[in-house]
């Protein structure tokens, strides 16, 4: 902590050689600048003083952002994955966790760059960041112009807002593993009232001690399930009959594509940093710690039973009831509280500029004005409590375009002049060293992504949803329940 302390006094302390925005090169700002959303009211430059609200309240260094990408990017899919592996046999679960976490940390990547290139533009220009969040659809209207920002906005609102419909239907999954006196829909009543307030964080700055206390929990769950699986041992019987469905198949690549997407949020992560710049590799970091989390509770899971988890989209209904597992369900009922609140935290912001509150700096007049945003992903899990098959739905037909093809379609677009890429605040990375290495990988990712995770993966997830809608209903009352009897004994 003394360390982590020190190097967040050396960031802060920039803060005093900081020039005004009229007289001063983009590249003071990105490198030392200022919090531009002081959103505790406090005074960023008293954050060096030791003091509990600065280690538990105030975040911004790469420390905050590993923590915040780590912890945001696997949540209730922790236990979905084991269902993928189902579907598509261990061997291609393992590949292609690997291929599109990489991938997924390609576009994250590039979304850092296209970040940094609309600030450094925008502040050459004289523009103050100063009580204003930048968000995703602001860089692609300064970048690429007003049909971009349409796009981008309704894209990564509409991911954000089911993104946020999926916690709450996993915290009522979860519950009901633990207490089964109501039903799911019932649990997902009050998780409901119990996320809505997450309107009281103002910002991604104030997540710091919860990003720290989430990845703890994921962590804990993820070698619970590991080691759950390998102490039970394989079922009598089990099969491993993976892949047997081309449709099965292609809905669990989807899940996998919605796993390592949880990039919609990158900008805000970004803008919460004290030097933004300095997180173009934090992503991949973040991304490697999580296979070391996914693929050992997925890989072991299935081994353990095999084809039986077509039937069991969340791994804990499988494991005896202990109370290591308690403690899980407890622990990532929690973790998912805090992922609604950074699935939902974009949305809040979008919302404050439509009403004229961002600029606000009361928290308790923004918390009113943002409640509204909570309604219709309450509604929502309601309607659609599929816990599993939901997320394949979202991975294909909304995180493939938001954060796999437009931003690697936006890069392309912004470098496309000669003169753009004479002059851009981000050269190719060291390990590529040019620009036409990276318009391959760039349409390779946008062609991908379109064909396996937009096409054959919409047509898959889709299928698959329409099914559990014909089996079980809309409004569905306890979505893969046991039938009462076995629920009395559970």
């Amino acid at each position: 902590m003394l360390s982590e302390k020190q190097a967040e006094e050396a960031i802060v302390s920039s803060f005093d050689e900081t020039v005004p925005v009229s007289s001063a090169s983009a590249g003071d700002h990105l490198d030392g600048k200022e919090p531009e959303h002081d959103d505790d009211g406090g005074d960023p430059h008293h954050q060096s003083e030791f003091s509990l609200k600065s280690i538990f309240w105030h975040g911004g260094s790469v420390y905050d952002a590993w923590f915040s990408c780590a912890s945001n990017q696997v949540a209730q899919v922790l236990l979905t994955l084991p269902y993928s592996f189902s579907q598509m046999g261990m061997l291609s679960g393992i590949i292609l966790q690997l291929f599109y976490g990489f991938m997924g940390s390609w576009t994250a990547y590039l979304i850092s760059v296209l970040y940094v290139e609309y600030r450094t533009r925008k502040e050459k220009e004289n523009v103050s960041f100063k009580n204003h969040v930048i968000q995703w659809f602001e860089v692609l209207d300064g970048l690429l112009g007003p049909t971009w920002k349409a796009v981008g906005l309704a894209f990564n609102c509409t991911f954000l807002l089911f993104g946020s419909v999926i916690q709450l239907i996993a915290c009522a999954s979860n519950i009901y593993y633990i207490n089964d006196k109501f039903d799911k829909r019932t649990w997902t009543y009050i998780f409901g009232a119990c996320c809505a307030t997450t309107v009281f964080i103002p910002s991604f700055h104030n997540y710091r001690i919860w990003s720290f206390l989430g990845l703890g929990m994921t962590t804990y769950t993820a070698w619970y399930l590991t080691a759950a699986a390998l102490v039970h041992g394989q079922d009598p019987g089990v099969v491993h009959s993976g892949p047997k469905k081309l449709d099965l198949y292609f809905t669990g690549a989807t899940n996998i594509l919605y796993t390592f997407g949880g990039h919609a949020v990158t900008v805000e992560i970004m803008h919460a940093m004290w030097k933004p710049q300095k997180f173009k590799y934090i992503y991949l970091l973040a991304t490697l710690y999580v296979f070391t989390l996914t693929l050992p509770s997925a890989a072991a899971m299935y081994w353990a039973f095999g084809d039986e988890l077509l039937t069991h989209s969340n791994a804990f209904s499988l494991l005896p009831r202990t109370g290591w597992r308690d403690a899980a369900v407890i622990l990532m009922l929690i973790h998912q509280f805090i992922t609604f609140g950074f699935a939902c935290t974009p949305l809040y912001f979008v919302w404050e500029k439509v009403v004229g509150m961002h600029d606000t700096k009361s928290v308790l007049k923004r918390a009113l004005v943002r409640l509204p945003v909570v309604v219709p992903i309450w509604f929502l899990a309601i309607v659609f409590p599929f816990f599993g098959p939901i997320n394949s739905a979202v991975g294909a037909l909304l995180v493939s375009f938001t954060v796999y093809i437009i931003p690697a379609t936006a890069h392309m677009l912004t470098y496309r002049s000669a003169s753009a890429r004479l002059n851009a605040a981000e050269k190719p990375p060291v390990f590529l060293r040019s620009w036409t290495a990276m318009y391959i990988v760039n349409a390779f990712v946008v062609v991908w992504v379109f064909v396996v995770g937009f096409g054959l993966g919409g047509w898959a997830s889709v299928t698959n949803f329409v099914r559990q809608v014909d089996t079980f209903g809309l409004f569905a009352k306890c979505y893969q329940c046991p039938p009462p009897v076995a629920a009395k004994h559970h």
